[in-house]
């Protein structure tokens, strides 16, 4: 349930918004963040969905898109900004976890090997021609 005063901010952020006459999708291509988060931050309930740090942080770049100016909005929305410390699950997206150790990781030793190849060759062409110039 949210609180009184996350609801305050966030009808704050809304009317501001729907003043400038902007949608949350617009709002969302300038300020990166997710239409479904400044979704639950205009209707107060940001705590449910993010981290502390997240949460706030989401807060001030909108309220800074917004055009307000942070330090005021956080000292007159004190309780807004105090969010609880709770653990919150992170869903990480598709492609960023990485396996390390795993059958699949591991170290990719055939490229670094052609590499190491490729540089002995080229220092050994080197060589030669610097010694058929007679530069050796």
């Amino acid at each position: 349930m949210p609180s009184v005063e996350m609801k305050k901010l966030g009808d704050l952020f809304r009317c501001k918004r729907e003043e400038m006459h902007l949608t949350l999708k617009e709002v969302e291509n300038a300020t990166s963040i997710r239409m479904g988060y400044l979704q639950a931050i205009e209707e107060g309930k940001v705590d449910q969905f993010l981290s502390r740090v997240y949460a706030i942080g989401f807060m001030r770049q909108y309220a800074t898109f917004l055009g307000f100016e942070v330090d005021r909005i956080v000292k007159e929305h004190e309780l807004a900004f105090q969010l609880p410390a709770e653990k919150h699950e992170f869903s990480y997206g598709i492609g960023t976890l990485e396996i390390r150790g795993g059958p699949h990781g591991g170290v990719k030793w055939l490229p670094n090997i052609l590499w190491i190849g490729f540089g002995f060759i080229v220092l050994v062409l080197a060589w030669f021609f610097a010694k058929f110039l007679g530069i050796f």
